[in-house]
């Protein structure tokens, strides 16, 4: 009886060791600070809201919610279609351009989605070059022709879909590069050609990188504010801003945002619960050079072409655009300040990089080595950043720290009587987390994904080796998720680049970057102007986009060998 007990509060005690470990820990410390603004907006939840709740469903809701569904299917339907497809050429096919196309295919991540919509409404709307030409070409007139209307649903999915496929392919090519020649092998031995081994086998193994794609497609899409409110397409995310801020009905709009935030959450679950108990691992550390398939004829065209369209419409004519307007006026402040907007991007696109990747690791990490129902849900949570509005995470940050500057001031006034000012809402460590706090899911995505396909019997070899968990993950799992880890911190950084409601919100004084100043101007129709700012957004993203394209393609295991 003795014995029987002292192995129950042995096993007990073991089990609370493993629960209170570094990890876990880590984990919760990092989905508590992480979470805390989403926390904060969702505390107004159960606030009264005077009627202005039945108010929007009785009126405005049920035209939200049919534009933002047609969007979603329209958008994740045509980003997984891309992004798959030129993922596999160009990782699996030799054809003409393939080269080009490897970084060539990322560059729309560059271009901000408002300034793309932007450009396309100049160029396609009536009084535009496109129009112009034809009318003068046929000797057409008003009512003599039709012309799809780009300020349109349609024309709002096409232009999203063309900025947000590189999501899908950067992740599903990481995903391609990381698979076994063996398990490729085996599907050619089994007679299967390119295609039916592209469809049976290498799409069912890269199935968390697709999902974790499109997930974010369908966060982003959601979280689009620029080019829906452009087009005039009333969707979730503009009646949360015009709730907010058009309003000022806090409550309302965070409500809305929750209903936001829930749709995310259902549709992660119905993946996972269309998912089963299915797993996908790598069960060999052999890796060889993938084989190539190399295309002739109306084949090697085809696949150029379909490489080639994504680039087209969604870069080089946009950017063409922006480059004629820029070269015609262009801005007038342009020169030595736009070297300080242009470090200022920079600056905190890398370090919002850096760290969002590094608690990505740790999350996953947390999750893999104590894998509870609380763990996920609150690596789960500290995710959920990514399907809020920018500007609501903005106000979710701004409300504690301010409170807590506040504070801080008081005490050191009523203690030694001085002042510091704003130390955390006032200055760029706000920004940093915010940026954190919206785009850790797009890291953590990347991360779960190439870390769910390591084979936990790796865990326990190396564990038998003597190697403790944090050696484990330098040693084994780090190696095996170089693609992934650079493929997130690409993500992160164009995401950083680009972001515009959070900056405007929560930037210091005199601190503006290239994303702003584009915007304070195409706000304005003063397109021509804020084509210079945009393009210096696209200067400053090209060449890490290019390079760590790059790198990811030597980073495969066994790519050298």
């Amino acid at each position: 009886m003795f014995r029987s007990s002292y192995r129950g509060l042995s096993a007990a005690t073991s089990s609370l060791s493993r629960r209170a470990s570094p990890w876990s820990i880590a984990l919760i410390a990092v989905a508590f600070v992480v979470a805390l603004p989403v926390l904060v907006v969702f505390a107004h939840i159960a606030m009264p809201t005077d009627g202005v709740w039945q108010h929007l469903a009785s009126t405005v809701l049920g035209r939200y919610l049919n534009n933002t569904f047609w969007l979603v299917v329209i958008v994740g339907l045509g980003t997984l279609v891309i992004g798959t497809g030129t993922a596999w050429l160009v990782v699996m096919c030799r054809f003409p351009g393939k080269r080009l196309f490897e970084w060539g295919l990322l560059l729309p991540l560059a271009v901000p989605t408002y300034v793309i919509a932007y450009a396309y409404t100049d160029f396609l709307q009536f009084a535009g070059p496109l129009q112009s030409l034809l009318r003068e070409t046929f000797g057409w007139e008003y009512g003599d022709y039709y012309f799809p209307n780009v300020r349109s649903l349609g024309g709002a999915a096409t232009v999203i879909t063309l900025v947000l496929y590189p999501y899908v392919y950067l992740l599903a090519r990481a995903s391609f590069l990381e698979q076994s020649v063996c398990v490729l092998d085996v599907g050619r031995t089994l007679g299967r050609g390119p295609w039916r081994l592209f469809a049976s086998v290498a799409v069912p193994l890269a199935r968390p990188a697709l999902v974790g794609g499109v997930s974010l497609v369908l966060m982003e899409t959601l979280n689009e504010f620029g080019a829906v409110q452009f087009f005039g397409v009333d969707t979730f995310t503009t009646g949360i801003y015009r709730t907010w801020f058009g309003m000022g009905e806090q409550v309302a709009a965070a409500q809305l945002a929750a209903c936001l935030l829930t749709f995310v959450i259902v549709l992660v679950l119905l993946e996972r619960w269309s998912r089963g108990k299915r797993r996908y691992f790598h069960t060999t550390n052999r890796y060889q050079q993938l084989p190539e398939y190399v295309l002739h004829g109306w084949r090697a065209a085809a696949a150029t072409l379909a490489c080639l369209l994504p680039v087209l419409v969604g870069f080089l004519l946009p950017s063409g655009i922006l480059l004629n307007l820029a070269l015609q006026g262009g801005d007038s402040l342009w020169g030595s300040r736009f070297i300080g907007y242009a470090w200022n991007s920079l600056g905190l696109a890398t370090v919002a990089a850096l760290i969002a990747v590094g608690l990505a690791v740790v999350l996953s990490y947390g999750v893999r080595m104590h894998d509870t129902t609380f763990a996920r849900v609150a690596a789960r949570v500290a995710s959920m950043g990514y399907a809020i509005p920018g500007s609501v995470v903005a106000v979710g940050i701004l409300i504690p720290f301010t409170w807590l500057d506040n504070a801080l001031n008081t005490w050191l006034n009523n203690h030694y009587g001085y002042i510091i000012g704003l130390v955390f809402s006032g200055s760029a460590f706000i920004l940093l987390y915010a940026y954190v706090v919206r785009f850790l899911a797009v890291s953590f995505n990347a991360v779960e994904a190439s870390l769910g396909k390591v084979t936990p019997s790796m865990d326990a070899a190396s564990r038998t080796l003597g190697q403790t968990a944090g050696g484990t993950l330098r040693h084994i799992h780090t190696p095996m998720m170089r693609s992934s880890l650079l493929a997130a911190g690409i993500l992160v950084f164009v995401d950083v680049m680009k972001e515009l409601p959070a900056t405007i919100i929560l930037r210091p004084f005199n601190f503006d970057t290239l994303a702003v100043r584009a915007h304070n101007l195409a706000s304005d129709e003063r397109l021509a102007e804020a084509s210079t700012s945009s393009l210096a957004i696209v200067v400053v993203g090209i060449l890490p986009v290019i390079l760590l394209s790059m790198a990811m393609r030597r980073s495969r295991p066994g790519a050298n060998s």
